[in-house]
């Protein structure tokens, strides 16, 4: 496949409401898009970095200038999505804004062939059960008001965001609240240290699903000490960035549940690989979220449809996070969020609402 030219276009999208973790508040969303044009087609792609280094060492600045400098000039005349991960392979690191243009040629390529990005990917399911994730609130009063809300919309499961100050009064809450059946999981966000064992270890009797990354994301080892001293399962984020990664986790037994973002890991065919290596060893997966934008939305869905995917995943509707998004929006029923079938990715932004949003663009002739 033969790529003309790329376009890197920044939208800023406003929240619904602020949106609080461990490691800060976001109130908007700073989303870089990657437009790739060939003869035949045109692909999409989503940077999910956020604007600060804080989630992880990416920043959307900085995936912009990399793309520009290193990676994009680095394609290939002719290249499909396999060849897009392997021109950039030697350059470290810099995972989501591999991510973004691996998907935007992969989402060409597959428009050009009229096969689905879920098809692609070996998906086997029409429709994905929901989970939301719910911050950090000012209030317990004002959290129970939220959870009842998502619960109302029909989600199938709540995260709950939580640090030191903000974990075992609110978790339990909720577990009060709305019963033992309510499908009910934390994350931490990295926010806590191996010395927090025993005060982690007072979750245990609220039955959670899992604590999502509750240690610093370079340290498997201690993630490996701590489950063997809690007996809520815990699930790694941030510390997965790589098969290999996850390989390694499984080895020492730091996880029993891995949250696969295929920005994190450098994009879905990494995210595929991940998924047949946990598979493979009794591993659940889930899929995690990062506000992404109809766009990444739609590849995520592709992605939960995978067999392996046995958790409920933060593929939430698209009101969840933004008033109107740039594609059509995702809608709950049921509690679950249809996987597109067209071609590609399945949805292409709106042209009249992305120009509303649209911060600026650059185009990249290849």
């Amino acid at each position: 496949m033969k790529i003309t030219g790329i376009e890197l276009r920044r939208i800023k999208m406003p929240l619904v409401a602020p949106f609080r973790t461990s490691f800060g508040t976001e109130t908007e969303r700073d989303v870089l898009l990657l437009r790739v044009v060939t003869p035949d087609a045109e692909g999409w792609g989503e940077c999910v970095a956020m604007s600060d280094p804080l989630y992880s060492s990416e920043y959307v600045d900085g995936a912009a200038d990399v793309l520009r400098r290193f990676l994009i000039p680095a394609l290939p005349a002719h290249v499909d999505a396999h060849g897009v991960n392997r021109a950039l392979r030697p350059f470290k690191g810099h995972r989501m804004a591999k991510a973004a243009l691996e998907t935007a040629v992969l989402d060409a390529g597959l428009r050009t062939s009229g096969e689905s990005f879920a098809s692609f990917l070996g998906a086997e399911a029409d429709r994905v059960p929901c989970g939301v994730s719910v911050g950090i609130m000012d209030s317990v009063p004002r959290l129970l008001d939220a959870v009842a809300g998502y619960l109302d919309e029909g989600y199938a499961r709540i995260k709950l965001k939580i640090e030191p100050g903000w974990d075992l009064a609110p978790v339990r809450a909720v577990r009060e609240r709305f019963g033992d059946d309510l499908l009910l999981q934390v994350d931490a966000n990295a926010a806590y240290t191996l010395a927090d064992a025993p005060h982690l270890a007072k979750l245990d009797p609220l039955n959670l699903l899992l604590i999502e990354q509750p240690l610093a994301n370079d340290d498997m080892v201690q993630h490996a000490r701590l489950a063997t001293k809690i007996t809520t399962p815990v699930c790694l984020d941030e510390s997965i960035e790589s098969a290999e990664h996850a390989a390694a986790a499984i080895t020492l037994g730091a996880c029993s549940i891995i949250n696969v973002k295929p920005g994190r890991v450098g994009g879905y065919l990494e995210a595929r690989r991940i998924h047949d290596l946990a598979r493979a060893h009794g591993v659940a997966l889930w899929c995690g979220g990062m506000l992404e934008t109809g766009i990444g939305r739609a590849a995520n869905l592709a992605l939960a449809a995978m067999p392996g995917f046995t958790l409920p995943g933060d593929t939430s509707a698209s009101r969840r996070y933004y008033a109107t998004d740039i594609t059509a929006p995702f809608e709950l029923d049921e509690g679950h969020l249809e996987v597109p079938t067209g071609p590609g990715i399945g949805v292409a932004p709106v042209p009249a609402i992305l120009d509303e949003v649209t911060v600026s663009t650059e185009w990249i002739t290849v």
